[in-house]
């Protein structure tokens, strides 16, 4: 069975918002509500990827601590562009 669009951004912006570290919880949620909506199915993919990754390596990755694995590297540097805007 093939997931909805509709349902697939719901589960992605929910899956977003409820990760475990705070400030995993608030970037994430930034992301979501800035982009999910204009990603393509292959972007979705790859961004239901990075949700499955440890929060822990997420934030590191994001904060600049720990460079993120190349796969994942453009989508990273998304985020962190979109979390350091103002609100």
């Amino acid at each position: 069975m093939t997931e909805q669009p509709e349902h697939r951004l719901k589960r992605l912006r929910m899956r977003s918002m409820r990760r475990g570290i705070k400030e995993m919880d608030i970037i994430l949620t930034r992301y979501a509500d800035a982009r999910l909506g204009t990603l393509t199915p292959g972007e979705l993919d790859l961004y239901d990827a990075l949700l499955s990754e440890n929060d822990q390596d997420l934030y590191q990755w994001v904060t600049g601590q720990v460079g993120a694995p190349e796969r994942l590297s453009g989508i990273v540097g998304e985020i962190t562009e979109i979390a350091c805007q103002p609100n």
